[in-house]
């Protein structure tokens, strides 16, 4: 199983639900797979645990997040590069993958997420007996 298989990014024009005329930012995700499932590594800076919403319907998984930029008392910002604080990923879970067991912890601004494989969809060894 690779990448494409195991999810599929909604990407193309997504905005977010909140206001329609305010764009939302993607973040970018790496993914990782081994035998026990996938890992998401999404980078979400200035989005704390209290801005952070993570949900499961179906088989979508639904990142979305927004930036908390503080600015000190009596200052304004006169440039910013970024122009939305918002976050927002979705993805199509595969069947193998156990949706109702994934852990999320946000670090530094990185969030990471575990999805493990439903047991079934594990590789496992059989072991061989001497008949």
């Amino acid at each position: 199983m690779n990448e494409s298989t195991a999810m599929k990014g909604r990407e193309a024009g997504e905005m977010s639900s909140a206001a329609p005329s305010e764009a939302t930012l993607l973040p970018p995700v790496d993914i990782y797979e081994d035998a026990a499932g996938i890992t998401i590594k999404a980078d979400l800076p200035g989005v704390s645990r209290e801005r952070l919403t993570i949900q499961v319907d179906k088989d979508t998984l639904t990142i979305e997040g927004e930036a908390a930029i503080e600015m000190p008392e009596g200052m304004q910002a006169l440039y910013a590069d970024l122009r939305s604080t918002r976050f927002r990923r979705s993805f199509t879970l595969s069947p193998e993958l156990a949706a109702d067991r994934i852990t999320a912890q946000v670090k530094d601004g990185v969030l990471t997420l575990q999805v493990p494989k439903r047991a079934e969809a594990r590789p496992r060894k059989i072991e061989i007996s001497v008949g």
